[in-house]
């Protein structure tokens, strides 16, 4: 099967005297360039409304619409502001007519008679660079619509591993309320907390696809109490660091209309992010402020330092900040995840790092 030929480039010559044109195409008729002509200012308008052109040659003594007016016009639209253009004249040189014409956006001023080798020169510059500029624009389209397979794919594959998964954890609750035998119990045991682990590393890809495929992560908002809320999540971690002291302060008002589910995600990630990572000599401090009328701000601190070169990144997706090397406990979207949920509140989120000192800022309108 036959490749398809690519689209020749175009170039518009002007000139309103027909010998001109002629004289001018016949120094392309043997270059890979498809040449569109016309004899006033008003015919090259036309032209321009309906072809993307990679040059533009316009004679500078026109009636009616000059050239210098011409390329005022064509820098005036969004749609021609682009194009090279080169002035073309018979006049005499004269300095002044020529600054003139760089400041209507030529990019260069001849004179006749014109070297057809120098034109030609000049000419195919601007061919190839308008091609090269076709071709970055169709790899980047391409790459564009890969990456949203890519994401839609990870959206689909993500919600279908949900139903077997269910189907694991469920028969692992019924192994380890009905069997006697405390192997099995124990086996059962690994299998739900395993399970629940895939379970959230699923909810994480679903996630990230959701961002990135612009949809954002959807909420359920209902009136909360984000002191009862955060202190679910901490009970849930303590369970798990039983070791570590997490001191909590939390003053005024905090209630407000959020997604508890999702901002009990963003706080777990936080808070968890501060038990794995920071000083374990440490205690983690948890402060919620409600005084503002239209705010409640959340603070996460922990001992340890952030690296001043990871924190412009921090909260991209797969970053691992200042995870060590061998660890699997996820994949580097807890941070990335929290900034989205709080976003997605059309709140703000900001981390502070000074001395051995790590800080988490999050303020959340209440509305």
């Amino acid at each position: 099967m036959s490749a398809v030929a690519p689209e020749r480039v175009k170039c518009l010559l002007v000139d309103d005297l027909h010998e001109n044109l002629i004289a001018l195409s016949a120094l392309f008729e043997d270059a890979d360039v498809e040449l569109l002509t016309a004899s006033s200012g008003a015919e090259a308008l036309e032209l321009l409304l309906v072809h993307e052109f990679a040059l533009a040659l316009l004679d500078v003594h026109m009636p009616e619409i000059d050239g210098f007016e011409l390329a005022e016009l064509m820098r005036g639209s969004e749609r021609t502001r682009q194009v090279p253009i080169i002035f073309v004249t018979a006049g005499a040189r004269d300095l002044r007519r020529t600054f003139k014409g760089y400041e209507a956006g030529a990019v260069d001023f001849l004179h006749k008679p014109i070297e057809p080798h120098i034109l030609r020169s000049k000419a195919d510059v601007f061919f190839q660079l308008y091609r090269q500029k076709r071709q970055l624009a169709q790899q980047l389209h391409d790459r564009t619509e890969t990456l949203r397979w890519n994401e839609m794919f990870t959206a689909v594959l993500g919600h279908d591993l949900r139903n077997p998964l269910s189907a694991i954890l469920t028969s692992a609750q019924v192994l380890q309320r009905v069997s006697q035998e405390q192997t099995v119990r124990d086996t059962a045991a690994r299998m739900l907390s395993s399970g629940r682990h895939m379970n959230r590393l699923i909810g994480d890809m679903l996630d990230l696809a959701r961002t990135r495929l612009g949809n954002g992560i959807p909420l359920q908002r209902e009136p909360t109490d984000l002191g009862m809320l955060v202190q679910r999540v901490l009970s849930e971690h303590q369970a798990v660091f039983a070791q570590r002291r997490i001191d909590v302060l939390a003053v005024g008002n905090l209630t407000g209309n959020w997604d508890v589910e999702r901002f009990a995600q963003a706080a777990s990630n936080l808070i968890g992010n501060s038990l794995k990572h920071g000083a374990e000599s440490r205690a983690i401090d948890v402060c919620l402020d409600g005084n503002d009328e239209q705010f409640v701000v959340l603070r996460v601190v922990n001992g340890g330092a952030i690296a001043p070169e990871l924190l412009p990144h921090l909260f991209d997706p797969f970053r691992r900040g200042q995870r060590e090397a061998g660890r699997t406990d996820g994949l580097g979207l807890g941070l990335y995840i929290v900034q989205q949920i709080v976003k997605a509140h059309r709140g703000s989120i900001e981390v502070r790092t000074e001395g051995d000192t790590t800080e988490f800022k999050v303020t959340l309108p209440r509305a």
